[in-house]
């Protein structure tokens, strides 16, 4: 086991509590990452957080909770529960990279927010690469895979943004992405983790082969006003 390891069993409430401090929302027992960035919150279970819901709801229509559910006010509307699997890596993966890794600057913003879209546009806002580093795979000039970091704790760091162009699958890209981010990541001596859905077999498959293991389950709750 890692040092500090329970953090992640609250992945967002501690990165917002380390970090990330400077992108939360503060209700004290509950933290949301501040809309422009990451629509994610999380909580310490044993608290009432119905009412601090509420007050982050009038800034966003949808958002996400991630741990145990939570109670909140009649006024939203729970829209489902992701199961995911957290999977954690300590060691750096080898495998060769065959493609031209870029690190992403402002002037690739557009491209990828696009590409984005295509796949996740729920969970990427605008400002969410402010988080931290993402990593792209060009073709003939066409931003045509991702990967990169969200939230990040003192000793963790989240592989996030796991995408590729529909038209470009099954050639390896991600593969060398989520490569190139976990050594990145152990190269600034914190341990990567991630979150992939539980009914993803064809991703979780991918990680395992990497070098990734299952460290528990994890809910991530959809709420909607």
């Amino acid at each position: 086991m890692q040092p500090n390891e329970f953090k992640l069993d609250n992945p967002v409430f501690y990165a917002l509590s380390e970090k990330h401090q400077k992108f939360a929302i503060d209700f004290d027992h509950i933290k949301f990452y501040h809309p422009d960035y990451c629509p994610f919150g999380g909580f310490v279970s044993d608290k009432d957080i119905s009412t601090p819901i509420l007050e982050y709801a009038k800034l966003i229509n949808t958002f996400f909770i991630i741990g145990p559910k939570p109670v909140f006010s009649g006024s939203l509307l729970l829209k489902n529960e992701l199961l995911c699997l957290q999977m954690i890596i300590s060691q750096k993966i080898k495998i060769n990279i065959d493609d031209e890794i870029i690190e992403l600057n402002e002037s690739h913003l557009k491209e990828l927010l696009a590409l984005v879209k295509l796949v996740y546009p729920e969970y990427f806002k605008p400002k969410t690469v402010a988080l931290g580093k993402y990593y792209g795979i060009f073709k003939n000039n066409e931003l045509i895979a991702v990967t990169g970091e969200r939230m990040k704790m003192n000793e963790f760091t989240e592989v996030s943004a796991v995408i590729t162009h529909p038209h470009h699958t099954g050639k390896g890209y991600a593969k060398q992405l989520v490569a190139h981010t976990v050594n990145s990541i152990l190269d600034q001596n914190k341990i990567p983790f991630l979150h992939v859905s539980k009914a993803n077999t064809g991703a979780i498959a991918l990680y395992e082969k990497l070098g990734f293991y299952t460290r528990k389950e994890l809910s991530v709750w959809n709420l909607v006003v």
